[in-house]
């Protein structure tokens, strides 16, 4: 068996940012909206930087107008998760692109998401949990709404609360009265550190939100202290190297700083991000990994056991879970 063909667990993706663009297509054909623009000549998504990679996610989610199409997407990405051997997925989702943050209209979106995530489980044996993310750019004031949201929906499907977006809005303090509710109503936190913002963006998280784990991370390495204090904390870091090279950080796998990461103590796990934007599977993360540092099937093993121990749900799914992974 090859790394690519081995079960996965994944942490770190986007609910609106795993659509396939064939999905966003057939759903702007149905309801006569012009997206062409966000897409390049082969089909796929088109942007030039992070920014722009921003307004082309927002443009591709504004077709995303109702709980059944939130249902109808759900089964795309748990359908394509699980042909990449993923048996336990965390994606972000935000009341703001379900409802506007109206808790009524959110309970409606979550249960239809759900809904299509229990038959994906039944079907294809892949289990998803959410985990509620406020979008950074859209201030302060928004995620306390989101988290609010977060809040009245916690227990077995909503298990954390994350914060995602424009990393060179606000400070990650700003968001600290949302994050606190979130942890208040039972939920673990996570939030995006680390990618485009440097190693103070780190700190920041860690000393004014209380995370447990670090979405990217990567530049933690740019600063021997930092690298420390995430060891000491356990901290885990929600790695996404084919999305870190896609958007610049790095020129290529053989440069992410993902085994240097790992070599220095750090708990890193792997993760697509927002898949079909960067061009990524599950499966190319495995390949490309394998290929850059000479990984093989028991460092797969491990990483997926630090992303289990670090996943947002109870004992008895990571119990379930780890029986998968052992079906190798």
């Amino acid at each position: 068996m090859s790394v690519a063909d081995l079960p996965k667990v994944e942490l770190h993706l986007h609910h609106e940012g795993a659509a396939p663009p064939a999905f966003i297509k057939q759903l702007a054909h149905e309801k006569n909206v012009d997206l062409s623009k966000i897409f390049d000549a082969n089909g796929g998504y088109a942007f030039r930087d992070f920014v722009h990679f921003l307004s082309t996610y927002e443009d591709a989610t504004s077709v995303l107008t109702g709980p059944e199409e939130f249902a109808r997407l759900t089964t795309a990405i748990l359908e394509e998760s699980a042909k990449n051997g993923v048996v336990y997925t965390e994606s972000f989702i935000s009341p703001d692109f379900c409802g506007g943050g109206d808790v009524g209209a959110w309970r409606e979106y979550l249960a239809a998401i759900q809904e299509a995530a229990n038959a994906a489980e039944a079907k294809h044996g892949i289990t998803l949990r959410g985990v509620v993310t406020a979008v950074r750019h859209f201030g302060a004031d928004k995620s306390k709404t989101t988290a609010h949201c977060a809040a009245e929906t916690a227990g077995d499907f909503v298990t954390g609360f994350g914060m995602g977006g424009d990393e060179g809005q606000f400070t990650q303090g700003t968001f600290s009265y949302a994050f606190d509710q979130a942890k208040e109503a039972g939920l673990q936190l996570t939030t995006h550190a680390g990618e485009f913002g440097g190693p103070e963006s780190v700190w920041d998280a860690i000393k004014d939100l209380n995370v447990e784990r670090i979405g990217h991370g990567v530049r933690s390495l740019e600063d021997p202290a930092l690298v420390k204090e995430l060891v000491a904390r356990q901290i885990t870091l929600e790695v996404c190297p084919g999305s870190n090279v896609v958007l610049g950080l790095f020129p290529d796998f053989a440069s992410h700083p993902i085994q240097k990461l790992r070599d220095a103590g750090v708990k890193v796990t792997v993760s697509t991000d927002d898949p079909p934007f960067f061009h990524t599977t599950m499966r190319r993360e495995y390949e490309e990994l394998s290929r850059a540092f000479g990984w093989d099937a028991s460092d797969f093993a491990e990483l997926n056991q630090t992303a289990l121990d670090a996943a947002f749900c109870d004992a008895d799914t990571k119990a379930k879970v780890a029986k998968r992974l052992e079906q190798v």
